[in-house]
């Protein structure tokens, strides 16, 4: 049976039912709450021959970058090869089958020109701009969701969601009041849209405005935290704004409530919460055990080699926790992924096999190979995915090796370029006057850590 989905999509071999049901699931991951990998697969319990259920499952289990998610996404597609599938169907399952070979420019392609021809699917918007995100295109970010704006108007359903999208490309390249402006009018339209909540978190952190982020994220927290798969990211933002501040036992806090110590072992959780704890070991910040939990829960994904911002995450948790044999597994799993066929050859040889060896570099006192390895890849660390915002702990940790490998006319450079970006920073202030003290010969490092701490 065709039916018409909400936005005028015909949908082969769905019943009522399950229509409805993959709609939910789709809503459900448009504003990233609740359970859309349950929905849809009411959908195909209801309806066992509707190729958009089936694509939409891959999508649900490919867009985590969990190793196990492959084999799902691989069954979905195949699932669906024989059934009768219109053209836009066809078009999300062959995309959806290049992903799940790893084909990530692929797949990114497929969903431009996807959503080129049907403007109004959501779902290959906010998929294809996830794929973006994971890829490091800022371009993409903005202009994927910027091509299809003339189709759309605040009548149809998702408009809230393409506000969020197109707010997240603006701030990732720079235009940070429009982004601010698309990402209020989002969450007015649905306040449990995670990712509008997201970009303008992202805004507020890019402008270095940790106080106007805590007044956007603090009082509001019930709304965007209610089922929210985002929610752990979104917390992680609002502990970033308290770390600007200096305010690092309400960062330990929120790290325990609502980050690390929820025991989540989802990769994006835990990669929210290695950077977030490696930012206070950068400080000096005495995390107690908070590094071996961590580890233990990254311990089997080692050797995953799948994604190679995850890797350089599972790097920081194992160097944190002093796991010398993890960490050699994470690095012997990249060298066999740079020998493979798939786009995360690139994105670690480029990006990740560097950064993690720099950060085990680090943990062992070698600082000036660490500063070697990312000075070499830091301004091509977008090639391996993630924000501006997450990417930043590369500059992070490039700048406090530097002060620790005893060259002061970089540590200097490091620290007044990161004080012009950040003028009102309490932390770059501290970097310069460290960086000065260096150059005096007075020492930029204290007791292990004492001199990058807040006095």
């Amino acid at each position: 049976m065709n039916m018409i989905d909400s936005s005028g999509h015909p949908v082969s071999g769905a019943t009522p039912d399950g229509l409805a049901a993959c709609e939910q699931a789709a809503r459900e991951l448009l504003c990233m709450v609740d359970d859309p990998a349950a929905s849809v697969a009411r959908a195909i319990e209801a309806s066992p021959e509707m190729p958009m259920a089936y694509a939409l499952q891959a999508w649900l289990h490919l867009l985590g970058t969990e190793p196990e998610g492959m084999a799902v996404a691989r069954a979905a597609c195949e699932a669906a090869s024989e059934l009768p599938a219109n053209d836009r169907e066809q078009r999300h399952l062959a995309a959806a089958r290049a992903l799940a070979r790893g084909c990530w420019r692929e797949a990114a392609l497929r969903l431009e020109d996807l959503s080129l021809r049907y403007p109004l699917d959501t779902l290959a918007l906010q998929v294809g701009h996830q794929v973006d995100f994971f890829r490091g295109d800022s371009r993409m970010l903005r202009d994927r969701i910027a091509r299809v704006l003339p189709s759309w108007d605040p009548a149809i359903p998702g408009w809230h969601a393409v506000l969020g999208m197109h707010a997240f490309g603006l701030e990732e390249t720079g235009d940070y009041t429009l982004a601010e402006s698309q990402g209020r009018r989002s969450v007015e339209l649905e306040p449990r849209d995670s990712w509008g909540w997201h970009a303008v978190a992202h805004v507020h952190e890019m402008r270095n405005q940790p106080r106007e982020g805590i007044a956007w994220l603090q009082p509001t927290s019930a709304i965007w935290s209610q089922g929210s798969f985002l929610g752990t990211h979104n917390w992680w933002h609002l502990a970033l704004c308290h770390l600007e501040l200096d305010d690092h036992a309400q960062v330990l806090e929120l790290y325990d409530q609502a980050i690390g110590g929820t025991g989540s072992a989802v990769v994006l959780d835990m990669v929210d919460a290695s950077a977030m704890l490696w930012r206070l070991h950068l400080r000096g910040v005495d995390v107690g055990e908070r590094w071996q939990p961590l580890a233990d829960r990254w311990a089997p994904l080692a050797r995953a080699g799948n994604y190679a911002f995850n890797d350089f995450h599972a790097m920081l948790a194992f160097v944190g926790a002093d796991r010398g044999g993890l960490q050699q597994a994470v690095l012997e799993s990249q060298q066999e992924a740079m020998c493979s066929e798939v786009d995360n050859a690139l994105f670690t040889r480029e990006a990740g096999h560097p950064a993690a060896r720099a950060v085990q570099a680090f943990g062992h006192g070698d600082f000036s190979t660490a500063v070697t390895l990312l000075r070499a890849m830091r301004h091509q660390a977008h090639r391996f995915g993630g924000s501006h915002a997450q990417r930043d702990l590369i500059d992070l940790t490039l700048v406090e090796a530097a002060m620790r490998s005893g060259d002061p006319a970089l540590a200097s450079g490091l620290a007044a370029e990161r004080a012009a970006l950040r003028p009102r920073s309490p932390l770059a202030q501290r970097l310069v006057s460290r960086a000065h003290a260096l150059q005096r010969g007075g020492g930029g490092h204290t007791g292990g850590h004492g001199a990058y701490r807040q006095a």
